[in-house]
């Protein structure tokens, strides 16, 4: 982090640049260029995981910066599954893989935003629930290697993305309601 702090950039400036690589990897997604997304992606995300170590480093750390990072991640993921969809789309002719690309992507989409939604409606209520398989940097990192992969291997990866994120989910609702019973 220490060449990072000398450059004056603040976390939240990181989190932008976070942010504008995840688009960029969406349209690089979107172009079909599925190998260059996926290092896109995984580039995307390590700026990511820079953005809250600065922030810690330099004593700079702000509710506010915690909120926007939290919503630009939320965008960040938004805008590379919309590449993805985009490149599965390109693909449609009479073909059942591409059709299938969308709706893994989709279900992934909504698990994501849910993962965040139910940590954030918890914290909301003063309980703490950063818990369950797949949070963000995990969804990254499975997706960056994914992408990487042949076609065939990159479904296997959404489909085990589009179900574990829903588990975690059902995980955090569990645990809210370890947390909550008996209130």
């Amino acid at each position: 982090m220490a060449p990072f702090a000398r450059t004056g950039i603040t976390p939240n400036g990181l989190t932008v640049a976070g942010f504008a690589l995840s688009v960029v990897a969406g349209l690089v997604l979107a172009s079909g260029a599925l190998v260059a997304g996926g290092l896109m992606v995984l580039l995307a995300g390590a700026f990511d995981m820079f953005d809250g170590a600065l922030a810690r480093v330099t004593d700079r750390k702000t509710t506010f910066g915690a909120f926007f990072d939290s919503t630009l991640d939320r965008y960040s993921e938004a805008v590379i599954f919309l590449g993805l969809q985009v490149a599965f789309l390109r693909a449609v002719e009479h073909d059942w893989m591409p059709w299938a690309g969308v709706i893994l992507c989709y279900t992934i989409a909504i698990g994501s935003l849910m993962i965040s939604y139910t940590r954030a409606r918890a914290e909301g209520l003063n309980l703490d629930c950063e818990i369950g398989w797949l949070q963000r940097p995990e969804r990254v990192i499975a997706l960056g290697v994914g992408l990487l992969l042949p076609q065939l291997l990159l479904l296997a990866v959404l489909v085990a993305l589009a179900i574990f994120t829903q588990i975690t989910v059902i995980q955090r609702i569990a645990h809210v309601r370890r947390l909550t019973q008996g209130r």
